[in-house]
């Protein structure tokens, strides 16, 4: 049985959506970030040295980074076809990119959007200008074409990876549904692609295993 340590508020909800998706035996082990700092509390340092979520103890071993869990857990599955396959290709191209392209700007925006109000009163009016800046200047750019991108390939296939449900999908729900709620526009055919994976009777099992709703409110 997979032990899931999960995160609230984190990446970890996407383990536990893929853990339903393939039917796989699972517990989730709960975590609470710190109410004040909302960082990552010791007990998962105790399992590995960088405190992240999400971390799979597996056949006596501990699994971190998303990417690399899900291609371990959906290996020889519907989900991940065999490399060197087109859509074995594509699905793994997703994997390194929800965290490698999609999510350094959308973690950076997140950050910014909370600085001013942690600096001195005195300088707050720089800080939101120094912030507005980058946004105009860098960030937004960014993720208007990012988001593009990810409306042209579902309007073409439906689904990342092609034209059917794979663990692309699962990997590209966290960075999608982030830059939805941090006023990224959501176009047509990826407003669609999030209803059909929002009504997955997996993704709404994993919701109550994960004890969050994350169709309608994540953070970051």
């Amino acid at each position: 049985m997979l032990t899931i340590h999960h995160l609230n508020e984190s990446r970890s909800q996407r383990v536990i959506w893929l853990a339903e998706e393939l039917s796989l035996p699972y517990r989730v082990e709960h975590h609470a970030r710190n109410p004040k700092t909302k960082l990552a509390p010791e007990s998962l340092r105790r399992l590995h040295p960088l405190g992240k979520a999400p971390l799979v103890e597996r056949n006596g071993r501990v699994l971190a980074e998303t990417g690399f869990i899900i291609d371990q857990l959906a290996r020889g599955t519907d989900l991940l076809p065999p490399e060197g396959t087109d859509t074995g290709d594509r699905v793994r191209y997703w994997l390194h990119f929800a965290e490698g392209s999609a999510m350094p700007p959308l973690v950076t925006k997140f950050a910014l959007s909370v600085v001013p109000e942690k600096v001195p009163a005195l300088v707050r009016p720089i800080a939101r200008m120094i912030v507005k800046g980058l946004n105009k200047a860098w960030l937004d750019p960014d993720l208007a074409r990012l988001t593009a991108f990810w409306e042209d390939t579902l309007a073409e296939g439906g689904w990342f990876a092609g034209d059917r449900f794979t663990a692309a999908d699962v990997m590209m729900s966290y960075p999608v549904e982030m830059a939805a709620l941090r006023g990224s526009k959501t176009r047509p055919a990826t407003a669609d692609w999030l209803s059909r994976i929002h009504a997955r009777p997996a993704y709404r099992r994993a919701l109550k295993a994960g004890g969050a709703d994350f169709s309608g409110a994540r953070a970051a």
